[in-house]
């Protein structure tokens, strides 16, 4: 396993045993207020099979929402942590449906997992797996989801031809993520702790789209999109004066978007 993933799966099994997020994908990481971010995650509370102990934070949008998901879907979340999306997407499936998601992390699998045990859900299922090789068939599901890590993948390339291996002739994903409106700054890239804050891995927008539509996806569209800004205080936590001039210059923004493609 590369340094990357243990960085990435270290702060997420850091997230489960301290109970809270504590990563940039997150509101609570990396110090005082005015180095924190803010800006990723949304607000799930009024969503219809909301579970608040599945809700760490850790998202940057709502896949869920304008999915395309049906009664009786089956339904993969990439990246699923506690379940938040599971969840929201099993009230949407209702009992004739299926939803699975796959985390890397056993911590994660772990809560999701008690957290499934405390509703009682049949219908719902954690498995431990990676993304570049999902332990799936091809063509069993019938919509793919994914909140803020495709982004923390390292090989995106890999990630969205298993997309489109395990989903269904006429499937379609829904999937949140963050892209850079142009290359980031060697430093910032390399930088693990903004790699694994789902920062230092997002790569620019038309190249993540790109690599979509070579996977083979059509009808590829953003349907939402917002601009998150780096807190000055946060990044001086990473970068030096001449780094954080220099990052400045670029006038690289940081987006969250929210991308659709079928099969």
């Amino acid at each position: 396993m590369s340094n990357i993933k243990e960085i990435v799966k270290e702060n997420y099994a850091g997230i489960v045993k301290e109970n809270k997020s504590n990563g940039c994908c997150g509101p609570t990481c990396c110090g005082p207020e005015d180095s924190t971010l803010t800006e990723f995650s949304e607000d799930y509370s009024n969503l219809e099979g909301y579970v608040q102990d599945a809700d760490f934070g850790l998202g940057c949008g709502i896949p869920t929402s304008g999915a395309g998901i049906k009664e009786g879907h089956t339904v993969l979340d990439l990246g699923s942590g506690a379940g938040n999306d599971v969840f929201v997407a099993r009230a949407i499936v209702g009992e004739t449906g299926n939803v699975i998601g796959v985390d890397f992390t056993p911590e994660m699998v772990r809560k999701a997992n008690e957290n499934k045990e405390k509703l009682g859900f049949t219908n719902v299922q954690f498995v431990l797996g990676d993304i570049e090789s999902l332990p799936f068939q091809e063509k069993m599901v019938d919509v793919v989801i994914s909140n803020c890590v495709l982004n923390l993948v390292e090989d995106k390339r890999a990630a969205y031809s298993e997309v489109y291996r395990v989903l269904k002739t006429g499937g379609h994903f829904s999937i949140s993520d963050v892209v850079v409106t142009g290359p980031l700054s060697k430093k910032m890239q390399s930088i693990t702790e903004l790699y694994a804050g789902c920062i230092g891995g997002a790569i620019p927008k038309e190249e993540y789209l790109r690599i979509i539509r070579e996977a083979g996806f059509t009808n590829v569209e953003v349907n939402k999109e917002r601009v998150i800004s780096l807190p000055e205080g946060f990044l001086s936590n990473y970068l030096t004066a001449d780094e954080l001039e220099e990052y400045r210059k670029l006038r690289v923004e940081i987006l969250s978007i929210t991308v659709t493609g079928h099969k």
